[in-house]
């Protein structure tokens, strides 16, 4: 028996990836446990735009994430990502072509309408998706379900799987304060992620379908989980009303905050330690690197000998 502690996005990718590999796996939830912090994210399938900062190994493994997705849950949008840049901030968008690849020059207007007249260059990401975290992982736990995988509270038994972000004993894990707001906004109408490129105030949309969007890109250095900052709502809705004015009338529906346990170098990662194998370290490449790693560890264990009870 494997016993995979936690059910954020690193945990479910894992259960599956062990359960689809044949091995007997269990999914341990202490009760009470607050909801995982990858409800929050973006929910970006976008590992060309993601190499801007992260190192090559997160853009080629992130790659396969798309099909991964897709092969496991429904709601996958395959319609790219726009990345956009103010006229006076070319320079940018200048900057985050050369630091990225798998993008061609395109007409802001000519793929999303509502943005025509407002942007006059962008770059397009054609192979890049989204999807809804809380469907997502909500797919994925009907999906073991239907395999039989139990979920319960108690003490884990044989092989130990950690994948509880912060709440794991790691050395060397610091957290990274996320912030997020959901909102209605009818009066915009976007098909596809756009990120407005900014000096200061970067952000990307995230359609969720029936006009509700999500608004994010705060990455701050802290470990405190308080609520969202009035400066970070106040950035975010100002960075969405300058890609689109419909987002001035907008209704928040729900704010959001958590702690993304990263590692030194920010790349996710299989660690073992005190005989546990851990996979942590997701920084803001949950949903990007979770199918690669629970994989790994399919791939690791499968070689293992069993393991008594």
């Amino acid at each position: 028996m494997i016993s995979v502690l936690g059910a954020g996005v690193a945990g479910l990718c894992a259960a599956t990836a062990l359960s689809e590999a044949g091995l007997a796996v269990e999914v341990i939830t202490p009760p009470g446990a607050p909801p995982p912090v990858s409800r929050l994210a973006g929910g970006m399938l976008a590992p060309f735009c993601e190499g801007e900062s992260a190192p090559e190994t997160v853009v080629t493994r992130g790659r396969a994430a798309v099909d991964w997705w897709a092969g496991h849950v429904p709601g996958v949008v395959r319609r790219g990502t726009l990345v956009l840049a103010a006229p006076r901030d070319g320079a940018e968008l200048d900057r985050f072509a050369r630091a990225t690849t798998g993008h061609r020059p395109a007409d802001p207007g000519a793929l999303e309408p509502d943005l025509a007249g407002r942007f006059t260059r962008s770059l397009f990401y054609a192979e890049e998706a989204h999807l809804d975290p809380v469907v997502a992982l909500a797919s994925l736990i009907e999906g073991l379900n239907g395999r039989g995988v139990a979920f319960r509270s108690g003490p884990p038994r044989g092989r130990i799987v950690d994948c509880r972000g912060m709440s794991a004993t790691l050395q060397g894990l610091r957290a990274v304060r996320g912030e997020m707001l959901e909102v209605s906004a009818p009066g915009a109408a976007l098909s596809r992620t756009v990120r407005l490129l900014h000096p200061r105030f970067p952000c990307y949309i995230v359609p969720r379908g029936q006009d509700r969007y999500m608004i994010g890109a705060t990455m701050v250095e802290s470990a405190d989980p308080g609520p969202i900052t009035a400066r970070a709502v106040m950035e975010l809705l100002s960075a969405a009303w300058n890609v689109h004015p419909g987002f001035a009338d907008a209704q928040i529906l729900a704010t959001g905050t958590g702690l993304r346990p990263a590692f030194p170098d920010n790349i996710p990662a299989i660690h073992q330690s005190g005989g546990h194998i851990h996979i942590n370290g997701m920084y803001r490449h949950g949903f990007l690197m979770a199918p690669a790693l629970a994989m790994d560890l399919a791939r690791l264990l499968t070689k293992e000998p069993a393991h008594a009870d």
